[in-house]
This record gives structure tokens, sequence and C-alpha cells, in this order.
């Protein structure tokens, strides 16, 4: 139990000690994207093996004297207290995401900083062998460059990470995010026992607002001044919220932080708690996030243990304690209002605003909401200084901001930039470029509520200011990177379709217009669009961003409207010449066989389901236009490639 400032400080260097014993420390990623490649069963048999060597050292606090001996002699201290000469005294534990998913899954070893890549379970007796016991590296489990084909040895000689700034991800990836005494010993609950050793919350407040931070979530807003209205706002209860119900199609932004660092988001609701003078806060998670869910729950309940939630909070006069909310999955509980609704047991729909939430939220309280990623900075805002936090980023969107980077770029995963790096320098640099050596076509920014931006824009910076100006958004990170290949017409309909499904239906301009939209948008993909059928779209677009309760209805055109806007010779291509420049609308190919490639083999004709090809053995065929229904079959089964469309 831990009762003081001074506590905390003195329990996190005993914990540093015992992870010191590790003379080697092997961390496997644990993050979900490593898992589903198989990272458990790596990290289980390098468990199993480490420990038939006799190398193992548990981080075990329980009887220093005892482990500290052993350690230094090199002999294996473990939970059944079994001991035997070694070359080396190891630790193995999982870890959070590293952000290089693509890569996983991944095998860091410290203090070497040596990083595996695409590590397999019957690799693991080489790297026991080799990395461990010998202490070599092994080239082939190494990142290698593509474009120049030398390994990078650790993380940090890697292009994916070398412009990276990490804050927020700062433990993901290098501790164990199950074991509390770990979180500690990286900095963990340092902040808020300096707040309650002497810090009143309007001092917190004044911090925060100095900081510059602004609200990772979308919207931008100023935290300081979001707190202020709360601690201002007189009630006898008041409630803070971690807004985890991260939606966007691609993003794991949030995921990954509450997978990788839980306590760092737990501190950081209890700071904004303190600062506003609530006593009760819910982490709202959607229940799709399976790991993040188990890992919050399981961090919640070692705090208590610890001491670092319930009453008098290292002996002062704060009482804090937080549930775990699961989200049903609804993409308007991302907003707000709805996610209010949704932890008061009705159905996620967005209310009128005024009243905010800051003064009438929760069961009618004043409460605070803050996403994920904006809890998880204010740790480091405490300890080091609003000055520190301004000296990255720009001086209206100071900081950094977690990035999902997806779709056709080389390097796809999770990054934290400072904030106004070009798009250019993220999308070639830390992502590598465009997978194949295909040409840059556009990236959509900002999720499914996002703008699509193109090749002019490639110098515009990620900050809130930069992206508003041309039409998209920060949101809350979600990118894909589209390269020649993509349809902005299709792109513009599948997100539509996504935001329409997600409408709660509560606004007449948001259920019906974004149905009307996709209804638009599809007529167009099948070549039945008409001139007139733009100008509609466009109206439409700009009634429902004006008309729409929430911001989900506010923000759902922007895909159209940027794509509209940057690319309206490929809409006016489908609907005045009936064609799909990309050649990825179905309806608008047209197929024909190449009379030079065709050898007459018959196979195109026997398959296609409307005998809309005809000739004979031997000799080019032909398809007949008027019947084909542009299925695509042909073009699948011919192994001549003498079928285009």
């Amino acid at each position: 139990m831990l009762k003081t400032r001074q506590d905390v400080e003195s329990f996190a260097d005993e914990v540093r000690k015992a992870l010191g014993r590790q003379k080697v420390r092997v961390l496997v990623c644990a993050g979900t994207g490593c898992m589903a490649n198989g990272s458990l069963k790596v990290y289980e048999k390098l468990r199993d093996l480490v420990r038939a060597k006799g190398l193992l050292v548990e981080l075990d606090m329980a009887d220093d004297a005892c482990s500290g001996a052993g350690a230094a002699e090199g002999t294996e201290v473990t939970s059944d207290r079994t001991a035997g000469p070694t070359t080396a005294a190891v630790g193995v534990s999982i870890s959070g995401c590293h952000g290089f998913c693509q890569m996983g899954p991944l095998v860091r070893i410290e203090p070497q900083g040596i990083l595996y890549v695409k590590v397999k379970p019957e690799d693991v007796e080489e790297i026991v062998e080799t990395t461990l016991v010998r202490g070599e590296v092994i080239e082939r489990l190494l990142y290698h460059d593509p474009s120049t084909g030398e390994p990078a040895r650790t993380e940090d000689s890697i292009p994916f990470y070398r412009r990276q700034v990490r804050v927020v991800l700062a433990n993901c990836g290098r501790m164990n995010p199950e074991d509390i005494r770990e979180a500690i010993a990286h900095g963990g609950y340092q902040a808020i026992a300096r707040i309650l050793d002497g810090m009143t919350p309007e001092q917190v407040i004044e911090i925060v607002t100095a900081s510059g931070l602004r609200g990772r979530g979308g919207a931008g807003f100023p935290t300081g001044r979001k707190w202020s209205f709360a601690r201002a706002a007189v009630s006898d209860k008041k409630y803070v919220i971690c807004n985890g119900d991260e939606g966007d199609p691609g993003a794991f932004m949030d995921r990954s932080v509450m997978e990788g660092d839980p306590h760092k988001v737990i501190e950081g609701l209890m700071i904004a708690a303190y600062a506003i003078g609530a006593d009760e806060g819910f982490i709202y998670v959607r229940a799709e996030y399976p790991v993040a869910v188990s890992r919050l729950k399981k961090a919640v309940a070692q705090a208590r243990e610890y001491g670092l939630l319930g009453r008098n909070i290292l002996g002062s006069d704060f009482s804090f304690d937080i549930t775990i909310k699961e989200g049903a999955g609804a993409f308007v509980c991302g907003e707000e209002t709805a996610l209010i609704s949704s932890i008061q047991g009705k159905r996620g729909m967005p209310s009128p605003r005024p009243p905010y939430p800051a003064t009438s939220g929760l069961f009618g309280k004043p409460t605070v909401i803050n996403n994920v990623e904006t809890l998880a900075n204010l740790p480091s805002i405490i300890l080091k200084g609003p000055d520190w936090f301004r000296s990255y980023g720009t001086p209206t969107s100071p900081g950094t901001k977690t990035f999902a980077l997806a779709g056709q770029v080389a390097n796809t995963g999770l990054v934290e930039v400072p904030m106004g790096l070009p798009l250019r320098d993220l999308i070639f640099e830390i992502g590598g470029g465009i997978r194949g050596g295909r040409k840059f076509k556009a990236i959509q920014i900002g999720g499914p509520s996002g703008g699509c931006l193109g090749e002019e824009h490639l110098d515009v910076g990620l900050d809130y200011e930069s992206l508003a100006k041309v039409g998209a958004m920060v949101g809350s990170g979600g990118m894909v990177v589209m390269d020649d290949t993509a349809c902005m017409v299709e792109v513009a309909r599948f997100f539509m379709k996504f935001t329409q499904s997600e409408s709660c239906g509560k606004c007449v301009p948001c259920r019906e217009g974004t149905r009307q939209m996709l209804a638009l948008l599809t007529k167009i993909t099948e070549g039945k669009g008409t001139p007139d059928d733009l100008k509609l779209l466009q109206e439409l677009a700009l009634a429902v961003k004006d008309g729409s309760l929430c911001g989900l209805g506010k923000t759902a055109p922007n895909p159209v409207l940027t794509t509209l806007r940057y690319f309206h010779p490929e809409y006016e291509a489908h609907v005045v010449q009936k064609r799909c420049p990309a050649g990825a609308c179905q309806a608008l190919r047209v197929y024909s066989i190449n009379a030079s490639k065709c050898r007459g083999c018959t196979l195109c004709a026997k398959v296609c389901p409307v005998d809309a090809i005809s000739g004979v053995r031997g000799k080019a065929h032909a398809i007949d236009p008027e019947k084909c229904i542009k299925c695509g079959t042909c073009a699948e089964k011919c192994r001549f490639g003498a079928i285009r469309g």
C-alpha cells in the first residue's frame, strides 16, 4: 500500500533495482496485431526455453536479498526458487504495441536495443542460443531496408521510427502493461503524487491550459478550458469520463494505448478528476477491444490494491475510483452526449447542446469527457511542464499526435509525430512511400468523417488549422493512403455507407441526407449518374453538414465534399463518359479480348454466364458488349492475360 509521494518514488526505485537484476530483458509484443500473428506462442516458448537453461530471473519483489544475491552471481530466480549456474540473468515479458504492426511479431532485447521482426516460434531456440547465450545478433531476423537491403539492428535505426517523437506511446513496447510495478518504475503515478503533495486544482488547470493541449479525439477543443468550465460548475457531484469508443475503420490509436500503457490512462483520468473536483470516473471502451478491456480491468484492480484508487489517495483528501464501461460498438457513441446516454443505460443517441456536459452531463451533473490520448498526455505535462510540451508541434497545435497509418503505404502501423509534420514526410519517410512502387493518389485523413486530400496537399501540416483550411480534419488520427488504382468516387461511397449505417437516426438531416447521398454515389458508380446528380450531391452534403444535430452528421459529408472539390474530373468521367478512370467500378468496365494474346482455348466462353463470348477453337475470340454483364469471370479465368476490363 502506497501512502505518500515518497512511497511512490521509493517503490519505483526498488522496482528499477529489481529489473536491473535482469541483465538481459526480452520483451515480446502482445498488442492485438502481434497476438493475431502468434506472438503469445513465441512468448511462451521463450519463457520455457530460458527457464530450462537456468537463465530466467523473475521480477520478484518478495525476497530482495535472496533474488539480489542470486542474480548478481548469475543464478536463476523464479517463482519456484529453482536455481543453477548460467551465463546471463534473463527476464522474459510481454509488452504493448511497438507500432510497426506489419512486421510483427516483434521481439525487443534490452539493453542492447535489438529488435527482431516477424519472429516465429521456430526462431526461438536460435534467439536463446545465439543472442541470449552468446550475445550475437541474428541478422536474418532484423528489419532490412527495402531500398538498400541493409539490416537495422535497433528500433531507432529503422526509418519508420526515426522521425517519431513518442510521448503517449513512450512506454508501449518497453514494459509489461499488466504489471503496475513496471508502470511505476517507468514513471507511472509520479504526476498524481506530485499534485497531491501540494498542488491546488486551479494550479493543475493552469498548467494544462498553458501547455495548449487540445482534445485528441477529433474536435481539438482546449482541454484546460473545458476543465475550467466544469471546475466552476457548482454541484455536489462531478464525473470524469475517458472516451475509448474508437470506431473509425482502420483506427487503433486508443486501443494500443489502453493495451500498452493502461496505467497512464488511469493516471490521466485521476488528474482530470482532481482538477475539476470529481470523485468518480468511467472508462468507456468498445467491447470489440477485449485485450484493452481485460488490461484496463486488471490495471484498475492493481491501482486499488496499491492504494492509488479509493479513499484518501496517498494520504490526501482526494478520493476517486473508476468503473470500466463496455460499449456495444455504436460509432455514434464516440460523441459525448451519446456516450453519456449509453453509460446511463439508455440508447446511445446525441442530445442538443447547450447544456454542455461540463455543466450538465452524466446524470445531470458536471462532467468532463476526454479522449484516451488526451488523458495519456497529462502525466508528462505535469512532470515536465507546459514549455516542454510546447517544444513540439506548432504554436496553435502543440505536442504530438498518434496516427494509424494504413492503406497502400509500404510501412503501416501506429506512429506518433509532432503536430505540424508535413503529410509528405509521414507518407514517404516514416511510411516508406507507396507500396509496389505505384503513384500516390490520395489520403483519407480523420477517419470516415475526415477529408480526402490529393498530391497537391502533400506539404500540408498535420495540425488542426492547416487541415481545416483544406476541408479535412485531424480527427482521432485514422489515415488511409491510396495509390493510383483507387477510385475516389467509390472511396466516397465506401465512407458514406459506413456513416449512413452508423447514423442513430435521431435527426432528419443525418438520417435521410446520408441515405440519399449514398444512393446518389451508388448510382454514379453504377454508371447511371447525370451531371444534375453531381449538383444535387453537393447541395445535399452542405445541407447535412449544416443541419445535423451532432458531430457525426456534421462531418459525415466531408469525404464527399473533398472528393468533389479535389477529384471533380473523376466524377465527371463517371457521369459524362460513363468511365471509371481507375478501372475500379465494376459496372463501368468494358471488357475486350486482345487478339494477339488470345490462344482460342475457349475457356472464357465456357465460363461466361450469358454467352457473350464467341469464337472457334484455336482462333481469337470476341466479347459482345451488348450481352456482357461485366462480371469479370472471363478475365479471372484467362491464363494468357488476353482479357482486359
